[in-house]
């Protein structure tokens, strides 16, 4: 029997905000499978949400992380440079935009709010890479979580859908340049699921429906789906895989004019 064994290995998890995201089910999955793991929160109104699922995966490390605060990413990394002297993979599962830019046209999008999205869910990626580098003089994987939006046109999500388009270019750039040293880099374009995140969405049940009648498989995702794949990407299993985008949609992707 083979399974995949992460024991030694260090990884970082940013972007859990309570036991509905994404990135905790890939927390949770990291440490059954034996990685030792640091994670971060927004502030202190988000640190209790976290601070229970820090504990439950015996977290080597719970740091604050606001991306648009100066220093504090910085101060993560160099934390984690401090206790383990090295990194071998990293989640990056935060984004966001205005309230009035993700409900309103793109049409009308501010070019301050174009760009608050993109510093804090793309640039940040690009930011973790540079600072992730000389922690991963091993080798290791850096992942990023994107939606279909990101290429094809998914009513009410408007902003989001150039800022995702911008993070997968950026997860194929970083691929290009961090592949010398072996460090790989791929994005999951996971399938609607009910998070705080997808909360901000308007009209997003039917978006679920949608979802539904659209995929292949007629469902929706699994959270512990995405985080299964997370872990895959974290492993000695994809260690030729890199600069994807792997869908974790039912196979909603690949719908065009169907009909039932």
């Amino acid at each position: 029997m083979e399974l995949i064994d992460m024991k030694g290995r260090k990884g970082l998890i940013v972007g859990a905000a309570n036991e509905h995201s994404l990135a905790w089910s890939a927390a949770r999955h990291f440490h059954h499978a034996g990685a030792e793991l640091a994670l971060t929160y927004l502030n202190d109104k988000a640190r209790p949400h976290v601070e229970p699922l820090a504990r439950e995966v015996n977290a080597g490390l719970l740091l604050p992380c606001d991306v648009t605060v100066p220093g504090q990413l910085e101060a993560v990394f160099e934390a984690i440079r401090q206790r383990w002297g090295r990194l071998d993979f990293l989640l990056h599962a935060i984004a966001w935009a205005r309230k009035e830019e993700l409900h309103g046209r793109l049409t009308d999008c501010s070019a301050e709010g174009f760009a608050e999205s993109m510093v804090i869910s793309c640039h940040s990626l690009i930011r973790m890479a540079q600072l992730a580098e000389p922690l991963m003089d091993r080798g290791g994987s850096l992942m990023t979580l994107s939606y279909v939006g990101a290429e094809k046109v998914v009513d009410h999500y408007n902003v989001m859908g150039p800022v995702k388009a911008a993070l997968e270019a950026s997860v194929r750039y970083l691929a290009h340049e961090l592949g010398p040293r072996n460090i790989r880099v791929n994005a999951i374009s996971a399938g609607a699921v009910k998070t705080r995140a997808a909360s901000g969405i308007k009209h997003f049940d039917e978006l679920l429906n949608e979802s539904v009648k659209r995929a292949p498989l007629r469902r929706t995702v699994e959270t512990n789906e995405v985080g299964r794949t997370a872990l895959m990407l974290a492993s000695d299993y994809t260690t030729a895989i890199t600069g994807e985008v792997l869908y974790v949609d039912a196979g909603f992707h690949i719908a065009g004019m169907v009909f039932h």
